[in-house]
């Protein structure tokens, strides 16, 4: 077995899902989830397919969302897997619509952070082994920084 850091290619603002799934409906099941839960919602959508035509599958509401989706699909190129790029729009709006899809698996990583892809690679084929997702903390936040916090969180209308 052989491992590989696979770096996710995105600009700094864009989000991201990265997950596993385990059947080629998971394409439309996951757009038609996202359409339905954010209406007007703009993302793309790339599936690794492991069997059969082994393509990936794409799909998604913005060209361009869907091109870095196919792009890094490829790069990752471990079958079953699945990316979402979303733009503005958070992943907190969509996670868990998306966790619910039933050929859902696993959700490795939910992120606008820079994001790394752990992958092993066998004769069979990739399989993701886990993700690096952002940068090492640097200390125990403060008092002052958790008051900060709390007030962000209110200010964009998360907590009351």
């Amino acid at each position: 077995m052989e491992t590989k850091i696979v770096e996710i290619e995105k600009p700094p603002e864009v989000n991201l899902i990265l997950g596993q799934s385990h059947f080629i409906k998971t394409v439309e099941d996951i757009y038609e989830v996202l359409i339905t839960t954010v209406p007007g919602i703009e993302f793309g959508l790339a599936f690794c397919e492991s069997s059969g035509d082994k393509l990936v599958r794409i799909d998604g509401t913005d060209k361009e969302m869907m091109d870095l989706a196919a792009k890094n699909a490829m790069k990752i190129a471990a079958g079953h897997s699945f990316i979402i790029f979303l733009k503005n729009a958070f992943p907190i709006n969509v996670l868990n619509a998306v966790k619910n899809v039933p050929e859902v698996c696993r959700i490795f990583a939910a992120t606008a952070n820079p994001l790394q892809v752990v992958i092993a690679e066998t004769e069979k084929g990739r399989g993701i082994l886990g993700v690096i997702d952002g940068e090492t903390p640097v200390e125990v936040e403060s008092m002052e920084k958790m008051k900060e916090r709390k007030e962000f969180l209110r200010k964009i209308g998360y907590k009351r």
